[in-house]
């Protein structure tokens, strides 16, 4: 036993767990690592536009970063209880444990911990996913659980999100899902043609895709806000403890992206933020042709009012001379 590390043979010990989602870790990296390369060469930039330029770099990498992370994330809903319940099938005794429930867009994450986290000589740290993206199925996931043995809470609420579940979570929570993560990647499509306009001479049609970015994150929050409150309820019963859930950290920031977005959008704010001066007297700017970054240079025509030159006498005096000189040549 001494030699195994004090482990039984023939079974393996607990898997060490990354204390975050893969994929989120990779989106924060990246994004991570383009705002260490930008603040690298911000040196070279000289003046103000240093400081144009710093804050017009990191609203945009964190518009970005939060379209991916929230498209990955399984905290659009969350709720916690702690309670005392059954731990496996079939045994009376009871443990005291904190339950723990994240909804995504693509499944659903239970976390079990016991409180202390040893109890029954088992360590109790459970942290189980379920996932109904397109090419996967929860039912065979939920399967596999059971063969695997897992304890009675996590099996309790993954049965809520199967299909044949009465409660009907699953149908709701997919389609939800569905929906709004189709309209985060239409967001993020958004957003990478606002990137290269911005970095163009058209400043005015940036602005319309970041708009539409603002206008397809605010569609994601409507689906899955419209699609889970025709939920019925179902009471998630675990021991003696009822486990609520509510709008979780991804549904808010998502929201809060919006509201920045549409904050930036107002015409002067806009062209202050991009570092557009619109106090130039020879420059008229008309959203007609291109707003922001579309001169339309007045011809003496279109002039208000006309412009008198004065003239110095001795240039009138010139001018006398000329016309009478012309004149008489003309008797002649």
């Amino acid at each position: 036993m001494a030699a195994l590390g004090h482990t039984l043979p023939f079974y393996t010990g607990p898997k060490p767990t990354f204390p975050m989602d893969t994929a989120l870790a990779v989106i924060i990296t990246i994004f991570l690592t383009a705002l260490v390369t930008f603040i690298i060469i911000l040196p070279g930039i000289r003046g103000k536009t240093r400081l144009f330029w710093m804050l017009r770099v990191v609203t945009s990498l964190f518009i970005g970063a939060v379209i991916l992370a929230v498209n990955f994330s399984s905290e659009w809903s969350v709720g916690q209880v702690s309670t005392n319940t059954t731990y496996k099938a079939f045994s009376p005794k009871w443990v005291s444990v904190d339950v723990g429930l994240q909804i995504g867009l693509g499944g659903v994450n239970i976390t079990l911990t016991g409180t202390p986290v040893q109890q029954l000589n088992e360590t109790i740290n459970y942290n189980e996913e379920f996932r109904w993206r397109l090419g996967e199925s929860y039912a065979e996931e939920y399967t596999k659980a059971l063969e695997k043995g897992l304890p009675d809470p996590v099996l309790y609420l993954a049965e809520k999100f199967t299909p044949r579940s009465p409660c009907g979570l699953y149908n709701q929570y997919r389609l939800a899902g569905h929906y709004a993560s189709a309209m985060l990647w239409v967001a993020f499509l958004c957003w990478l043609l606002a990137n290269v306009m911005l970095s163009m001479p058209v400043l005015i049609y940036g602005g319309h895709m970041l708009l539409a970015t603002g206008l397809f994150q605010l569609l994601a929050l409507t689906f899955f806000s419209m699609a889970t409150s025709l939920i019925s309820p179902c009471p998630l019963r675990l021991g003696t403890a009822v486990l609520d859930t509510h709008r979780g950290p991804a549904f808010w920031i998502t929201l809060a992206t919006v509201m920045a977005v549409a904050h930036r959008m107002q015409p002067h704010r806009l062209k202050a933020f991009f570092n557009q001066s619109g106090e130039d007297p020879v420059l008229e700017w008309g959203s007609e042709e291109g707003g922001l970054l579309s001169p339309r240079y007045r011809s003496v025509a279109e002039s208000p009012e006309t412009q008198d030159i004065p003239m110095s006498e001795a240039s009138s005096e010139m001018c006398f001379k000329e016309e009478h000189i012309k004149e008489s040549d003309c008797a002649l």
